[in-house]
C-alpha cells in the first residue's frame, strides 16, 4: 500500500503509525483496499523538498508537500470502475517536508498528527487526480480531504 523512505531526517515510528492509518483509510473510501497500488512517501527536510519543485515543477522555493501522480484522473478512474489492479502499480509519489508539518502544526495550532494526516491526504487526492486551482476542484477535494480526515477522528483541535 505505501512505501516511507527518509532523505535527511531521522526515521520515526509515529510518522509511519500516522501515515500507515490515513493511506489505509483514504484506500478504504475510495475503494482500493484490494487494489495493488501503492505510493512511495518520502519525508524528508525542506532544501531537499526545494530541490524536487526546482527540478521537477521548474519552481525555485520549498514547499510543505509535493505529488507526482503516475496516472491521469481519467485513467485511475476507469481503473478503480473496472477494479482492474491485476498488476503491481505504483500510484505516485509524495514527498513531505517534515519540518515544515511541525511548523505548520503550530501556526495552525493544531497537533502534529493533525497536520502530517492532512499532507498525507491532500497529496492522496493529487495522486487520484484531485485538485484545487479552481473554486469548484477545491470544495470537492476538500470535502474528499474532510471525509478521510473526519472518519479517523484527526480533527482540527
Amino acid at each position: 500500500m505505501f512505501e516511507i523512505q527518509y532523505l535527511d531526517i531521522q526515521e520515526k515510528k509515529e510518522y509511519e503509525n500516522i501515515i500507515k492509518k490515513v493511506v489505509e483509510e483514504c484506500f478504504k473510501i475510495e475503494g482500493l483496499t484490494n487494489s495493488k497500488m501503492y505510493i512511495n512517501v518520502i519525508l524528508t527536510t525542506p532544501e531537499n523538498i526545494k530541490k524536487y519543485n526546482k527540478e521537477y515543477r521548474n519552481i525555485d522555493k520549498e514547499t510543505d508537500v509535493l505529488s507526482f501522480p503516475m496516472f491521469e484522473k481519467e485513467e485511475i478512474e476507469e481503473k478503480i470502475k473496472n477494479n482492474d489492479f491485476k498488476t503491481i502499480d505504483i500510484l505516485g509519489d509524495m514527498i513531505i517536508s517534515i519540518p515544515r508539518v511541525e511548523e505548520q502544526a503550530i501556526e495552525y495550532g493544531h497537533s502534529f498528527e493533525r497536520e502530517l494526516a492532512y499532507m498525507v491526504v491532500h497529496s492522496f487526492y493529487h495522486l487520484l487526480g484531485y485538485d484545487h486551482m479552481e473554486e469548484n476542484d477545491k470544495t470537492v477535494m476538500r470535502k474528499k480531504e474532510e471525509e478521510v480526515l473526519n472518519s479517523l477522528k484527526i480533527t482540527r483541535a
